[in-house]
């Protein structure tokens, strides 16, 4: 092979890493949201909630945008607002605290 096959190939390898990289955080940052929201974040993280959502649409408008980097970017971001909601969830939900209408006596 020659010098310019092996840069021609080594191009090729790297333009096919944005994509699927930010295809990848996506996925991630959708499990995370998916998780949060069996969690109860909607209604127990509200702020983290929506930072999530929002931050997951704003990685797949500028992947649309082929700027693959703002998407890895912001889908990062989704995925730690969405952990960060289901962790608050789950620790309202074990806090003991009563869900719901209170019952009576």
């Amino acid at each position: 092979m020659t010098k310019q096959s092996l840069l021609l190939a080594f191009a090729g390898v790297l333009t096919a890493c944005g994509p699927v990289k930010s295809t990848s955080n996506i996925l991630d940052a959708e499990v995370q949201i998916q998780a949060a929201r069996t969690a109860g974040a909607e209604k127990e993280a509200p702020y983290e909630w929506t930072a999530a959502n929002l931050y997951l649409q704003k990685a797949r408008e500028e992947v649309g945008y082929s700027d693959y980097q703002a998407g890895v970017d912001f889908a990062v971001k989704a995925s730690r607002f969405a952990n960060e909601a289901r962790e608050k969830a789950m620790s309202a939900a074990n806090s003991g605290e009563p869900q719901g209408r209170p019952q009576n006596p």
